[in-house]
């Protein structure tokens, strides 16, 4: 297919390379440089889409990312990703293209008929139609509703493609690449600040690219452009991110990006990711996000070949484009009569200009009058004709007194409108930062700056080339004197030209039609009328974001950039408050869609909740374990030898490691390094244990309440200096722990000298328990004496194992003789086999958690998660002896006095003793007073551990009952479904009660 609506020459395009692709299946030919919105103009194809409510033909509008209407699906790899906007998908050979929101086809679609039914779907007609029957909701409404929300088809097959993450910390980060953004980053680069500059689009420029108007520094824009991407590339300390789009600006300076990598190309390296995520860390932030084009609301202002003035300029400076071979220009500001000029200068006949103000500038008339351009003032346009394109407009006189009369029609193939400029906003709103309306502006503009954020050029209301270019260089040199230190040394660039201009007009235009009967779009993605605004006044809706809700403006994928300020003034003239008292619906990340992929970057698969393994790993596996899944960790629970299950393994195991020795990998508990001066004092805080008199050398078990009072976490923690504590957590709780630190150190005791740092990925620690543990570990420790009295339980010292540097604790989580060899990882594996050898020698066993608990239990020593239940505090479990009595404070202190955790009836932790001693309770199960409790009787608690104890010689069991504690001695009852099982209560601890084995 020829390319019909292509110029002769001009644009930035590649004419010496041809592009085929496919829309619908019709294969058609592009350039290189083009968008398939340029290109599908080019081939004379307006008509590219469904509208969503009412299935109104559609066509391309814009020619950036607010692009409502060009909304289409692209093939690749077998699949199809939905709702790319034509205006940002770059063309590349063999590109596949649908349209969406269709059935059967583009040309004749059946849901076309929602248009003729649309006195009977207005604004919130959902709210009122789908009460009745009640039973339909479930069976019909929502089903039928459910069917046809949404547009485009969501892929069938996994994504096939790799997204990448990437962290990064700059000096200045300057988003939006057009004038203001690209006089920033020069200005801010100057003094030697790292810089980013991110833009969405391909080319970096943004208007500069589609300006012919104006020069700057003798130069046409676009090669000035050109010239200052090239010198600030050659920058060390500059980096651009073309096609990057900045969609979310959250707390201290931190902006999250979107690039684009490989959707431009037809055959992209495979070792390429398709997006890449930046997450960025700012000092300065400068945003030159510009302005967008307003529409005007017009009687059928939908239709196919009604584009934006300035998205008309682009398609025919940048991509060599003519929106039409007659066109018609409609406008309420200065700069859309630019687009009729370019238009004239390039052969395209412009049917008339029709501006909606009495009087225009001289200057502007003289220019018309020597292209022979007919110009038409106080003029509005009134309605338009076609079907699947624009074929015609109706004008009308606006008189004095606001009254329409017709003023005929003109025939036209492309509609160009313009009601002026809204600065771009939402990032400045995400920072925060609350707008403020210019009256003189007719817009809202940015305000206080909540962040080290300033914005630049046309997103603060600043208009005309060579004040841009002033603003713009100001912001960098400020930011990045605010960052460094630093001045810029040269001045910006002189613009002459593309002056600011004047004009604009908000809301719904005069008409001489029925409004009733006519659609004259707001929201062109949703299908809002004026009148469906008009409507949810009437209605009631008084807030913008009532309105919002009510009609579904602004909830497009814009975010209402096109039709918020249009909305606001008809809602404000049909409540007849003033616009700002109306109010501003708010914008949220992300700026433009955003791939899931893009935010998921490498958690998909078997990265989606990585796999987590010990240094034991591969030898648990050569040795037949059973794994368990904690977390995301992989754990040893058993190693059944032939013949044995789960039972049989346990046992064996637990009477090996009473007996003589056992082996463990305790790596997976959380450790943290607490430092510096500050770090006793830290600690006294955050546990409820005192531990400023702890010597270096010794240990200490520690409990970590919440601010209620309740139980959080425990582990061992041993002060290795008078300024450095290794603090042990659960493996569940290592991350909530070491967040839960940095949380307090940064909010409610910066002024501490103490820094926090995660090791549990830097430490391997092998565990060994047992009467024999200290003849295992003998051999091959150094430099630490390990005699009882020299090394006695509780006690951390630093040596070496092997000649590999270690910390060693004497610690146990067994009631017997235990040690923990803490090395750095990589030298893991070499100790585990090391022991596991040894430990072989001595007759010992290696074990699994499942044994870990069962002799933990035995001893009676909680684990948080399962004797704790979030509910439970240190003396419900028996702890009240961790409870610093003389600590004037710590996290949960006061939580600890509410009336209610010290009444009575409190649930503590007992010990249980099934009357036949071969029944193991189950986990979980109730406590009843009576054998057969009615029904409705609370019970008096639960069984939180329950097993075969191979020490005891019977089934031992851990619960916790109200009570309990004064209950020693007494029976209880566990209903079940096969009957009531009767139990004795009995203190928690079922070996050795004196705690003699510690010691050996």
């Amino acid at each position: 297919m020829s390319q019909p609506f292509r110029t002769e020459k001009g644009g930035q395009i590649d004419r010496d390379r041809k592009i085929s692709f496919t829309f619908d299946g019709e294969r058609m030919e592009g350039f290189e440089g083009d968008t398939l919105a340029s290109a599908l103009l080019a081939n004379g194809v307006h008509l590219v889409g469904r509208s969503f409510k009412y299935h109104r033909p559609r066509g391309i509008l814009t020619a950036g990312s607010e692009e409502p209407n060009a909304l289409v699906g692209v093939y690749r790899k077998g699949d199809q990703t939905p709702n790319l906007r034509a205006t940002q998908v770059e063309l590349y050979d063999g590109l596949e293209a649908i349209s969406q929101n269709r059935f059967p086809s583009l040309s004749f679609d059946i849901g076309a008929v929602n248009d003729l039914l649309s006195p009977l779907l207005p604004s919130g007609f959902y709210y009122k139609t789908f009460m009745w029957p009640k039973a339909f909701w479930d069976r019909v409404y929502e089903p039928v509703i459910r069917a046809a929300a949404g547009l485009g088809k969501p892929p069938k097959n996994p994504d096939h493609d790799r997204y990448a993450n990437l962290y990064a910390h700059c000096d200045v980060l300057v988003i939006g690449a057009g004038p203001a953004g690209l006089s920033a980053a020069l200005a801010a680069s100057e003094t030697g600040a790292r810089v980013i500059l991110c833009d969405e689009q391909a080319s970096l420029g943004g208007s500069l690219l589609s300006e012919t108007a104006a020069t700057i520094d003798g130069k046409q824009p676009e090669e000035w452009a050109e010239d200052t991407v090239a010198e600030l590339a050659a920058r060390d300390n500059v980096t651009l991110l073309p096609r990057t789009t900045a969609f979310g600006y959250y707390a201290q300076n931190f902006v999250a990006l979107a690039e684009r990598v490989t959707d431009h190309m037809a055959d992209p390296d495979p070792a390429l990711p398709r997006e890449r995520l930046w997450q960025v860390r700012a000092k300065e932030v400068v945003i030159a996000a510009g302005s967008i084009e307003r529409p005007m609301v017009f009687p059928e202002n939908d239709r196919p070949g009604i584009l934006m003035a300035g998205a008309g300029r682009t398609y025919l400076n940048r991509y060599g484009v003519k929106a039409g071979q007659k066109v018609l220009v409609a406008t309420a500001c200065d700069t859309a009569w630019q687009a009729a000029f370019d238009l004239a200068d390039n052969g395209v006949e412009i049917a008339a200009i029709a501006d909606t103000r009495k009087t225009v500038p001289d200057a502007l008339m003289a220019i018309a009058e020597a292209r022979n351009i007919k110009v038409r003032t106080s003029c509005v346009v009134t309605g338009t004709n076609g079907r699947k394109r624009v074929s015609g407009a109706l004008l009308g006189h606006v008189s004095d007194t606001g009254a329409v009369s017709s003023a005929g029609d003109v025939a036209c193939d492309a509609l160009l409108m313009s009601g002026g400029w809204t600065p771009t906003v939402s990032l400045y709103s995400q920072s925060r930062g609350k707008v403020v309306w210019d009256e003189a502006n007719g817009n809202f503009l940015p305000g206080a700056h909540p962040q080290n954020e300033r914005s630049a050029g046309a997103c603060r209301g600043l208009y005309g080339l060579n004040a841009v270019l002033e603003d713009g260089y100001a912001a960098g040199e400020d930011a990045a004197k605010s960052a460094t230190g630093k001045s810029a040394k040269r001045t910006y660039a002189v613009a002459t030209g593309a002056h600011a201009g004047e004009g604009g007009t908000l809301g719904d235009l005069p008409h001489d039609r029925d409004a009733s009967r006519v659609k004259a779009f707001v929201d062109y993605q949703n299908d809002v009328t004026a009148k469906d605004v008009k409507l949810a006044v009437r209605e009631g809706m008084h807030s913008i974001e009532h309105i919002k809700r009510y009609t579904t403006t602004g909830m497009a994928t814009d975010q209402g950039r096109l039709s918020n300020m249009n909305a606001l003034a008809i809602a404000s003239n049909a409540l007849d408050k003033p616009l700002p008292q109306v109010g501003l619906t708010t914008f949220r990340q992300p700026f433009t869609p955003t791939t899931f992929g893009t935010f998921a970057t490498s958690s998909r698969g078997d990265f989606f909740d990585p796999v987590r393994k010990t240094p034991s790993h591969q030898w648990a596996v050569d040795n037949d374990v059973v794994f368990e899944d904690v977390g995301q960790w992989k754990r040893s629970r058993y190693f059944p030898k032939d013949g044995e299950d789960m039972h049989a393994a346990v046992a064996r195991e637990c009477e090996i490691v009473r007996e003589k020795v056992g082996l463990f990998d305790g790596s997976t508990l959380g450790k943290i390094e607490v430092v510096g001066p500050d770090a006793a004092e830290f600690l006294e805080r955050m546990y409820t244990n005192p531990w400023k008199g702890l010597k270096p050398g010794r240990c200490r078990y520690g409990l970590m309440l919440n601010d209620a009072g309740f139980i959080i976490d425990d582990g061992v923690i041993g002060r290795i200096a008078e300024d450095r504590f290794h603090v042990t957590t659960t493996t569940g709780g290592a991350a909530h722990v070491f967040a839960t630190m940095e949380d307090y150190l940064q909010t409610e005791w910066p002024d501490l000298d103490v820094w926090v740092t995660s090791t549990t990925e830097q430490y391997a620690v092998i565990a060994l328990q047992g009467p024999l543990a200290r003849d295992a570990i003998a051999p091959f420790i150094q430099d630490i004496d390990l005699s009882p009295d020299a090394f006695p339980h509780m006690s951390v010292a630093t040596g070496t194992f092997s000649g590999v540097p270690c910390r060693l604790f004497r610690i146990s989580f067994t009631g017997e003789i235990g040690f923990e060899i803490n090395v750095p990882r990589r030298h893991g594996t070499m100790v585990w086999e090391t022991m596991a050898a040894e430990v072989a020698k001595l007759g010992g066993v290696v074990y699994g958690t499942e044994t870990m608990h069962v002799l933990r239990a035995e001893k009676g020593y909680i684990i948080v998660g399962q004797e704790t239940d979030g509910t439970v505090t240190p003396d419900d479990v028996g702890m009240s002896w961790a409870i610093g009595k003389k600590k004037k404070d710590f996290v949960g202190k006061r939580g600890l006095a509410r009336p209610d955790l010290v009444a009575e009836g409190r649930k503590q932790l007992v010990g249980l003793l099934t009357k036949d001693p071969r029944v193991v309770l189950e986990e979980g199960a109730q406590v009843t007073r009576v054998p057969d409790p009615a029904k409705g009787t609370s019970a008096e608690g639960h069984v939180t551990s329950a097993y075969h104890s191979p020490a005891a010689g019977r089934s031992i069991a851990l619960a916790m009952v109200k009570d309990g504690r004064a209950l020693h001695g007494q029976t209880l009852y566990i209903p079940m479904p096969g009957g009531a099982i009767e139990v004795e209560v009995t203190e928690p601890v079922f070996v050795d009660k004196e705690g003699g084995r510690l010691n050996g």
